[in-house]
């Protein structure tokens, strides 16, 4: 048998290499970026698309090109709590007030609590709760985890397929690899057909980092609690602490929060330099709305 020698020079480069050169084309590949389109392409935003797409710079350069039109079409830095509170009235997507064992922001979402039909309006309030995550992530981490409760839920307040479709199609292709883990907690058998529809919706490194979670098979409860310590995971998941969702202190929490965003963006120089001042707002605390206990 006969066998075509490679001619390519980098043959023999070390995985960690391969990947510097990759992630150097692929920065070359963009060419010059300006305003927010710059900020949002940092070397680790860079890197999570490269993840996504198997260190394919042309496959990676293809989808950071289209959350940049996509973010400058949605605007998500843009969004203020105040444009989707209604949404939120119920406490059925808020970030918690934990984090799990490696530091990851957490949002809970309980779609049995949905209170509103918009759909568009209802992305809209997703999306800046992911950005919400991500802006009160520690340093050095870069991924969430979320739990998701299905109590209250039942075919006759089932998310939309359309609905699940577009979160899927939001957080993989315009926020690659900031989810760590998705729990589903206890779904109800009845669920079975619904997510027989929507995992063909995921990709497969999407699809590995959901987890089902039922409170009588030990193997899955002990995976979910190798994420959370018990003391801090509400009972609604099998954890000892009590978590209530307050509306008006979550409110609070996020108007704060908005003030970091806008500094983060440079908003608030904007904003100043029209003449536009907002009211001081003192520093957001370390603990979020809902106390555990």
């Amino acid at each position: 048998m006969f066998f075509r020698r490679s001619n390519s020079s980098h043959d023999g480069e070390s995985v960690e290499v391969q990947r510097e050169r990759k992630f150097q084309e692929l920065k070359a590949s963009l060419g010059p970026l300006s305003g927010r389109s710059l900020q949002y392409c940092s070397d680790a935003c860079l890197k999570r698309y490269l993840e996504a797409r198997s260190w394919s710079v042309d496959k990676s350069k293809k989808m950071l090109e289209e959350s940049l039109r996509w973010r400058s079409s949605f605007k998500p830095e843009e969004i203020r709590w105040n444009e989707v509170a209604i949404e939120g009235e119920t406490g059925k997507v808020f970030r918690a007030n934990f984090h799990d064992r490696h530091g990851r922001s957490v949002l809970i979402l309980r779609p049995g609590l949905q209170n509103t039909t918009s759909i568009d309006n209802q992305m809209k309030h997703l999306v800046y709760l992911i950005e919400n995550a991500i802006l009160n992530l520690p340093e050095g981490q870069e991924q969430m985890a979320w739990l998701i409760d299905f109590t209250g839920w039942s075919i006759t307040n089932n998310v939309p397929i359309k609905s699940a479709r577009d979160t899927v199609n939001i957080l993989q292709n315009h926020y690659p690899e900031r989810l760590a883990v998705a729990f589903l907690y206890n779904p109800p058998r009845i669920f079975e057909a619904f997510w027989k529809v929507v995992k063909y919706f995921l990709d497969p490194k999407t699809f590995q980092k959901v987890k089902f979670v039922y409170p009588k098979n030990n193997d899955s409860v002990e995976l979910m609690r190798s994420y959370f310590d018990v003391d801090n995971l509400p009972t609604e998941f099998g954890g000892n602490a009590t978590l209530q969702y307050d509306h008006e202190e979550f409110s609070r929490q996020m108007a704060k929060d908005d003030v970091k965003s806008s500094k983060l963006w440079g908003m608030d120089k904007q904003q100043r330099s029209n003449g536009f001042m907002g009211a001081e707002v003192a520093p957001e605390p370390e603990s979020l709305a809902p106390p555990a206990s």
